[in-house]
This record gives C-alpha cells, structure tokens and sequence, in this order.
C-alpha cells in the first residue's frame, strides 16, 4: 500500500473505532468488536496500532490536538460553540477518557502530558488577549483557563447527555463577558 493509502485506511479504522467505544465503552469495545465495525481483521487493524489502548489514545491525541488548534487560532469558548456540530462518537470518546482519567493511575499520567498542549495554548491565547486590552486583568491567568476549562468540560459531560443546545449561545456569551475587561462604565470593550 502507498503511504496515502495507508494514512487513508488508518482514518478509516480510527472513524470506526470511535463508533464501537462511543456505543460501548472502552471496555466493551473488544476486538471482535472492533474487527465488526472496522470491517477488518485483528492483523490489519493491528498493523496500524499497537492494541486496543493504543487505537483509543490515537482518537483521544487527535481530539485534542484539533482542540489545541482551534483554542490557539479562536480561543476555548469557540470549542464549546463547536460542541453543537459534535457527534456521538466525539463525545463517547471524551466521556471515556474522563472516565479513564479518574479511574486509570497510569491513563491518567499519559493523558495529563497530551493535555499539556491545550493547556499551553489557552494560558497563550488568554495573556494575548489580556496584553491587547480585551481580557480582564484582575484574575490571574490560570484561574481564567481553569475557569474555561470546567465550563468546558461541564458543557461535554452535558452535551454527552443530551442536553439541548438551544441556550447554548446565550451561556457562551455569558462565559465570554465573564473573561473580558470592563469599561469604565461596566460593559465589555467588545460586542458579542
């Protein structure tokens, strides 16, 4: 196979695997499992990840290298606007890496380095914004990004749950007027 057909059939097994752990976990996505929603054997999923742990972290690497991506370029309330165009699949995964995080020492020291990366770009894009006048300057930093990180998080576990979107633009910009600086005559220095 030619290096394009390969990164193709590799997108395709990480597509399929995201469907079997959203619908059944990590743990009930066996191999068998895998093998019937990838349509391929053990040996040609395998040939592309090391195991079953190794197929899951690649999903949950690109997930958050995508999110690292979109915070630097539009900040982390865009990646909770985002949410609405999120399938299933995306919100399995991240329901079972939080899951592992809390139940898995060891899953949650790897994951905790690759999570570094969002982490950077937030704190980075945040002090950007503070140093162009748009950011409140009375909380540091890390609080701010902590602050958008749990929001962020509680919009997944809701999102992952069925909550309904039809607010979600107006929380949004609650989140947002709650990180900007405040004009001497209390309103944020930028519209919505």
């Amino acid at each position: 196979m030619s290096e394009d057909q390969l990164a193709a059939r590799r997108d395709e097994i990480l597509s399929a695997a995201r469907r079997a752990f959203a619908r059944h976990g990590y743990e009930g996505a066996t191999v068998k499992v895998l093998e019937a929603e990838t349509g391929l054997s053990r040996g040609a999923i395998f040939h592309h990840f090391r195991d079953k742990e190794a197929l899951f972290l690649a999903l949950a690497e690109d997930d958050a290298a995508r999110t690292a991506e979109v915070v630097a370029r539009a900040g982390l309330v865009q990646v909770m606007r985002d949410l609405r165009e999120k399938d299933a699949g995306w919100l399995g995964v991240q329901l079972e890496v939080r899951r592992r995080v809390r139940t898995d020492p060891e899953f949650a020291a790897r994951w905790a380095e690759r999570q570094q990366a969002v982490a950077t770009a937030t704190e980075e894009r945040l002090l950007r914004q503070r140093e162009a006048g748009i950011l409140r300057d009375d909380v540091p930093i890390p609080i701010l990004a902590d602050f958008l990180r749990l929001v962020l998080d509680g919009l997944v576990s809701s999102r992952a749950t069925g909550m309904p979107v039809d607010h979600l633009d107006g929380v949004l910009d609650l989140v947002e007027d709650a990180v900007r600086k405040r004009t001497p005559n209390g309103s944020s220095p930028l519209p919505h």
